[in-house]
């Protein structure tokens, strides 16, 4: 398993500097996704003020943006709107495995995977998140029930993210069918699925850990707001 320390602990930042740059508006040290695939920015460093002044400039004055990291701290003029403790999760002993029932999404599926999350509340996903990874998708009587599909991708690891089911399908683990087949994809890659999960969801948490994550460390979530005179 790779050595995750610093990895993970800035991982917008460092998918947006690597392995995403090709969806990145970056300025100096800050960079954000276009808009239609994440609504994510970053800064290469939270504790440098000079990077957090590159993210103002790139968003402009009074602007929000939605951010996350350890150790996220906000320089003086910026505004916190909302924010959210999380948990970063790695895989460590999960028993991933393919499922045949399990299809792979495409670009004419979206307008079914807004619908679902939209209903779901798993996090952000926009119109192009498809794009940064494989989804795939459980379906019942020809509609959409379940998905879950690959986010974030950093040296070694690739995130686990959007993984919802529509109510009236839940209670027949096929939100747990969906994370082990996508981590079955990134295992064939030889790379260590991981994901996050908000820290007041005790009961995401446990099972997850159940079937083979491990807490790594605490995160924040955020939506700050740029000061709203230009430095």
């Amino acid at each position: 398993m790779p050595d995750q320390h610093d990895i993970s602990d800035n991982p917008f930042w460092t998918a947006l500097a690597g392995r995403h740059a090709r969806f990145a508006i970056s300025h100096g040290r800050a960079a954000r996704f276009q808009p239609e695939v994440s609504p994510f920015a970053a800064v290469s460093d939270w504790t440098d003020e000079r990077a957090w002044a590159d993210l103002a400039r790139l968003a402009g004055p009074g602007e929000q943006v939605v951010s996350a990291g350890v150790g996220l701290v906000l320089p003086e003029g910026w505004e916190m709107v909302w924010h959210a403790d999380g948990v970063q999760m790695v895989d460590v002993a999960m028993d991933a495995a393919h499922d045949d029932e399990a299809v792979r999404l495409t670009a004419e599926d979206v307008p079914e995977m807004l619908d679902l999350v939209a209903r779901t509340e798993p996090g952000p996903f926009a119109a192009r998140t498809i794009e940064l990874g494989t989804y795939l998708g459980i379906r019942r009587d020809g509609a959409l029930v379940a998905m879950a599909g690959e986010r974030l991708r950093v040296p070694g690891l690739t995130e686990i993210s959007a993984v919802c089911t529509d109510p009236a399908h839940r209670g027949q683990g096929l939100g747990s069918r969906l994370v082990k087949a996508v981590a079955a994809g990134i295992r064939d890659r030889g790379e260590t699925p991981f994901l996050h999960a908000a820290a007041s969801n005790v009961n995401a948490i446990r099972l997850y850990e159940s079937m083979g994550f491990k807490v790594r460390t605490a995160i924040t979530f955020a939506a700050v707001r740029t000061p709203a005179t230009p430095a």
